[in-house]
């Protein structure tokens, strides 16, 4: 689940309620849990933060980070611990254990097949069908991978140990570790009778195939290489693949071994076609998988050399390299001309002169149809481009509104050590502000709806003809007055980038209209470069649109500002490209009423 890059949906600090929830939860899903481990997971005092994320495949998770490291996740309403909280509690989950070599595919999205369990002398764990449970190597007892028990206990062995065992959601050098402190899984002596158990299988030597360790009849287990046993405790690209599902980039291993033997030799089956072949063979494969997945019937027009730059080689194999130099066609205007002649899969027009547009594709055709992305093919988009010149699509960034701490309120905010400048989302202000009047016995023995004021309350919060008036503030007041005397921050975090934190309220994208010369309108947009938006593709996508003109312009005042003009009264088109393609969010878009009515002439 975790083998791609995550998109970070919001980052908050977790409530009073839901912490104390939370804490139930875990305690309901992981009853082996003492109460002095629910309080060290779940403190009461410490920040912990409430992260939700998309998945690379959409899937829309919770996490639940306590000092910078994430130590659950919550998928469908379950929860699932991570590996920085399993290596703190080994015996939390039932565990399978596997051999070190495996860890690469367990990371790389392949799930546990049950020929790659060790089977130790006292059996395999009870365990159900959907059980949590965590993927151990040999010699350590730290868990390296959480998942989900493919199959019950008694069906593994009816299988014959068969088949797939776990189906693996989280790994240690996953993206979702990497969300971490990124250390490494702690050595923890293996369980008693384990290491017997290991010593056995590698004094009982050779009955092993040139496919790898089998399984001795009548057991579960399987024999190391000598290899594999003197290398226990590392990672070995050298050693034999264990059987392993084809998972987020995980590779099938067949069961027969003329595969196995070929890897094992170090060979690979060589292509017999010419390098100008199998290029030509991956600019068709990129080409379908790109119109499949990629384009949307929204976006037509559209431009050829767009329709390359962002959609084909992204779908490229990250093994490979699309060059179209190489291919036979020798240029994409070429390809796509025989894509429509021949294969009648689209239609290309000049709609300006000199610049070729994708104007229709016949989404029904059989081979686009039948066609399946390859094993190894990107099949998600990757993150936002911040220029024309990236490979990649633009995501709109994620906007958040923050306050910063002024000198008038530094006061308030000293016992926090919170200096004057830092940064602070609205919850951790009213944290702060909460702690500070429970610490000082400021809330009214009378009426506890009310705040009693302090001098440092009164310094910071009231004005000067309110000192002899006011002595009690309402929380919500309270809280208002704190936030409207603070400085107003946002923060925007675009997909796989860090974030940044800007001074002020986000300002908008401005659309307006003005006349030139002998009433003609013409339509200005500004403000794009804060979106992370290149002025220079927006026109261009307008001007396919609409067949005008356009002119970029700098915005007088500014250094790196620049000013998008179009012909004509385009407010409702140029809506509708940052509302639907760009997926800015309206309440960030400034000058759509001004679209022009049905009816009326520009």
């Amino acid at each position: 689940m975790f083998a791609k890059p995550f998109r970070v949906k919001s980052n908050t600090v977790i409530k009073g309620s839901d912490r104390r929830k939370l804490k139930t939860d875990i305690s309901n899903a992981f009853p082996g849990l003492s109460a002095e481990d629910l309080s060290e997971l779940v403190p009461n005092k410490e920040d912990l933060n409430v992260v939700k994320i998309y998945a690379h495949k959409g899937d829309a998770v919770t996490l639940y980070v306590l000092r910078k490291n994430p130590i659950f996740f919550q998928l469908e309403k379950q929860l699932y611990p991570t590996v920085y909280t399993v290596w703190q509690y080994p015996d939390l989950l039932p565990s399978f254990t596997t051999w070190p070599a495996v860890l690469q595919k367990l990371a790389g999205g392949a799930d546990l097949m049950l020929p790659g369990v060790v089977v130790p002398p006292g059996g395999l764990p009870e365990v159900k069908q959907g059980d949590c449970c965590a993927v151990t190597v040999v010699r350590n007892r730290a868990p390296v991978a959480v998942g989900t028990a493919a199959m019950s206990t008694s069906e593994m062995q009816i299988q014959g140990m068969k088949g797939r065992g776990v189906s693996i959601l989280h790994t240690y050098m996953d993206t979702l570790w990497g969300f971490g402190d990124k250390t490494g899984p702690p050595s923890i002596p293996p369980a008693d009778g384990m290491e017997d158990a290991e010593g056995d299988m590698e004094g009982e030597g050779g009955t092993e195939g040139e496919g790898g360790g089998e399984r001795e009849e009548g057991r579960g287990e399987h024999r190391p290489e000598p290899e594999e046993e003197q290398n226990a405790e590392t990672l070995c690209p050298n050693l034999q693949e264990l059987s392993l599902a084809p998972g987020e980039g995980g590779e099938r291993q067949e069961e027969g071994g003329s595969e196995e033997k070929d890897r094992a030799d170090g060979e690979e089956p060589e292509d017999s076609r010419s390098p100008q072949e199998q290029m030509d063979a991956l600019l068709f494969q990129c080409f379908l998988h790109a119109l499949k997945s990629k384009v949307k019937k929204s976006e037509l027009p559209l431009l050829t050399s767009t329709f390359l730059r962002n959609h084909m080689f992204s779908c490229c194999p990250s093994e490979k390299q699309l060059d179209i130099k190489k291919s036979s066609y020798k240029k994409l205007s070429k390809f796509l001309q025989c894509m429509q002649q021949q294969h009648q899969l689209l239609q290309v027009k000049e709609l300006s002169k000199g610049v070729e547009s994708i104007v229709e594709v016949d989404w029904k055709h059989p081979e686009l149809r039948s066609f399946c992305p390859p094993e190894g093919a990107a099949m998600e988009e990757g993150p936002m481009e911040s220029n024309g010149d990236s490979d990649r699509p633009y995501q709109p960034p994620e906007i958040t509104a923050f306050y910063s701490v002024s000198a008038r309120l530094e006061p308030l905010f000293q016992d926090s050590q919170k200096r004057k400048g830092a940064v602070l989302s609205p919850a951790e202000v009213r944290t702060i502000v909460t702690e500070y009047v429970k610490k000082n016995e400021l809330v009214d023995e009378t009426n506890k709806n009310y705040v009693t004021i302090n001098p440092t309350l009164c310094d910071c919060l009231l004005e000067k003809s309110e000192y002899q008036e006011v002595e009690k503030l309402k929380w919500d007041e309270l809280f208002s007055r704190t936030l409207d005397k603070m400085q107003h921050c946002h923060q925007l975090l675009f997909p796989g980038q860090e974030p940044i934190i800007r001074k002020g309220h986000m300002e908008p994208i401005d659309i307006s209209v003005a006349s030139r010369g002998s009433n003609k309108k013409v339509t200005l947009i500004k403000n794009l470069e804060l979106y992370g938006l290149d002025p220079a593709g927006v026109a261009s996508a307008l001007q396919l649109q609409v067949q005008a003109s356009t002119v970029l312009n700098p915005v007088p005042g500014t250094k790196d500002r620049v000013l998008v003009q179009i012909q004509g009264n385009q407010v409702q088109q140029v809506g509708r490209l940052l509302l639907d393609q760009y997926q800015i969010p309206r309440k960030y878009i400034q000058g759509l009423e001004k679209a022009q009515k049905p009816g009326k002439k520009k």
